[in-house]
C-alpha cells in the first residue's frame, strides 16, 4: 500500500473505530508465541531501546527502520530475516501485517506521528520519553492508545527500578508525614548541546546515505548544518527537542507524580532568564504549582525544578551522613516530620532525620523489574504495563507544561488542562500544538 493510501486509510479508521486491525498477540494467545516486533529509530536511545526488547526470551525483531543508512543496516545485520525500511511510513504501509508491536526512538519531533499511526494500525507501542515534544500531540497518543486498547509503555525505565518503586512506599506509607514541597535538580553536563548554533541560509553537504527530508519528518524543510542538528545535537532546538527540561524531566518527575497522585499543574513560572529564538535555554529554575491531594499538607503543594549547572539553596537540603554535598542531581520531598533525600544518579532514598527512621522501619525492597520485558509481558498477559500511556501521558504533559515557561520567563502561566489552553496567554497557548509539513499530516494530530 503505497504512503498516501495508507495514511487515508488510517484517517478513515480514525473517524469511525480508531483502529484499522488488532493486535496479533493477545491475552488469549499460546503464551508460548513470539512478538513480532518493529523498531523505529535503530540508533543511540532507540538501538537501546530495540536491544533491551529484544532480550526477551519471547520476542522476535522482525523489522527495522532508520534515516541513517548505516545505522540500518547493523540493526538489519543483528536480527536475521528482518526487513529494512528508512521511512516509518512504508514500514507501516508494506509490513504491518508482519508484525504485532513496534518500538519508537527517534528524535523527538519525529515520536508522535508513527506513535499514532502504529496505534491506529492496532500496534502495541514503546515510545521513549518524552511522549511527544507538544501538549497537543501528547493528548492525541494518549486518547488513541486508549480507545484502541494495545499496550503501552513510556521509556521512562527509572520507573521500574528498585530505589524508585521503595520511594513511592516510603512516602506513601507517611514516612515523613504528608508532603509540603518537591525540589528536584539536575544537572549532568550538556554534551548534546550543538557545537554549531548559527542558522545561514546555505546548507552543508549532507552526510553519505543520510535522508535529511525523512529526519526532517514533520518539521519545516531547512537546510542540513554540520554540527547543528544530527546525529545528537537536536535536544537543543525548539522544532525537534525539548531541551533538558524535556531531556530528563520524565524521569525525574514520575516517582513525585506517582506517589503523590498528582493531576496537572494549576500554574508554572520560570524566575531565570528564558529564551525566544530557535534554541532552548541552557538553563533554569521553574516553579509548579500543583492542586493538593490526600498526600500532600496544604491545598497545593509547590515543586521546583533546576536545571543547566543551577542547585536549591544547600540550607535547604538535609543531607545523609555519608553525603557531604549536594550531588550532580537529586530529589528532596520536605514533609511534615521529615525529608526523604535521593540521589538521581544511584542510592536508595533517605529518610531523614535518620535517628528518627532506622533501617528496620523501611519497607522491604520491591523486586528488581525490567522495564522492557514488563512491557513484552504485558502483551502477553493481557494487562496495562508499568509505564502505560495512561500514566506516562499526563506525565509528559506535566513535564511540557512546566518547560514552556522558559518561552515567558518571569511570567505566571495559567495552565487549564481540560481546554488544553493557557488561560489567559495567547502566546504560550499557540505553542501547545504545532502543524505538521506538506505531506507528513496525520490526521486528528497535526
Amino acid at each position: 500500500m503505497k504512503r498516501r493510501h495508507f495514511l487515508q486509510r488510517s484517517a478513515a479508521a480514525a473517524a469511525s473505530t480508531g483502529a484499522i486491525g488488532f493486535p496479533a498477540i493477545l491475552s488469549t494467545a499460546s503464551p508460548n508465541s513470539l512478538l513480532q516486533v518493529a523498531s523505529i529509530g535503530v540508533g543511540g536511545m532507540g538501538g537501546n531501546t530495540m536491544k533491551s526488547v529484544a532480550s526477551h526470551p519471547g520476542v522476535k525483531i522482525v523489522a527495522v527502520c532508520d534515516v541513517e543508512p548505516r545505522t540500518l543496516d547493523l540493526a538489519a545485520k543483528s536480527f536475521a530475516g528482518a526487513v529494512a525500511e528508512r521511512d516509518w511510513r512504508e514500514l507501516l504501509a508494506k509490513h504491518a501485517d508482519a508484525f504485532d508491536a513496534v518500538t519508537i526512538g527517534t528524535p523527538d519531533h519525529g515520536h508522535a506521528a508513527p506513535a499514532v499511526m502504529a496505534i491506529r494500525a492496532g500496534k502495541h507501542v514503546y515510545l521513549q520519553k518524552p511522549m511527544a515534544p507538544t501538549l497537543h500531540e501528547c493528548r492525541v497518543i494518549t486518547a488513541e492508545a486508549a480507545r484502541a486498547g494495545v499496550v503501552t509503555q513510556l521509556g521512562n525505565q527509572g520507573r521500574s527500578s528498585v530505589e524508585s518503586r521503595l520511594t513511592v512506599e516510603l512516602i506513601r506509607s507517611g514516612a515523613i508525614g504528608k508532603v509540603r514541597e518537591v525540589i528536584l535538580w539536575e544537572n549532568k553536563p550538556l554534551n548534546w548541546w550543538p557545537k554549531n548554533t548559527t542558522l545561514k541560509a546555505a546548507g552543508d553537504p549532507v552526510p553519505a546515505g543520510l535522508d535529511w527530508d525523512l529526519w526532517l519528518g514533520v518539521r519545516e524543510a531547512r537546510p542540513y548544518l554540520d554540527g547543528a542538528y544530527h546525529p545528537k545535537a537536536w535536544r537543543a532546538w525548539f522544532d525537534f527537542g525539548v531541551g533538558e527540561m524535556g531531556d530528563m524531566g520524565c524521569h525525574h518527575f514520575d516517582t513525585t507524580f506517582d506517589a503523590l497522585d498528582l493531576t496537572a499543574p494549576i500554574r508554572v513560572r520560570q524566575t531565570t532568564p528564558g529564551s525566544s529564538g530557535p534554541l532552548w535555554g541552557q538553563r533554569r529554575e521553574v516553579e509548579m504549582i500543583f492542586p493538593g491531594t490526600e498526600r500532600t499538607a496544604g491545598d497545593t503543594v509547590k515543586l521546583t525544578w533546576y536545571d543547566g549547572d543551577l542547585r536549591p539553596d544547600p540550607a535547604r537540603i538535609p543531607l545523609p551522613r555519608e553525603v557531604t554535598a549536594l550531588p550532580e542531581s537529586g530529589t528532596c520531598w520536605i514533609g511534615e516530620r521529615g525529608t526523604i533525600f535521593k540521589n538521581y544518579r544511584g542510592g536508595s532514598p533517605v529518610v531523614l532525620p535518620e535517628s528518627d527512621f532506622p533501617a528496620a522501619k523501611y519497607p522491604e525492597k520491591p523486586a528488581p523489574q525490567n522495564h522492557y520485558h514488563d512491557w513484552v509481558d504485558a502483551i502477553r498477559e493481557g494487562r496495562k504495563s508499568i509505564g502505560d500511556f495512561s500514566h506516562g501521558g499526563p506525565l509528559t504533559e506535566t513535564v511540557l507544561v512546566g518547560a514552556m515557561a522558559d518561552r515567558f520567563a518571569g511570567e505566571w502561566l495559567t495552565w487549564d488542562r481540560e481546554a488544553l489552553a493557557f488561560t489567559g496567554h495567547a502566546g504560550a497557548t499557540a505553542l501547545v500544538r504545532r502543524a505538521y509539513r506538506e505531506g507528513w499530516s496525520v490526521p486528528g494530530l497535526g
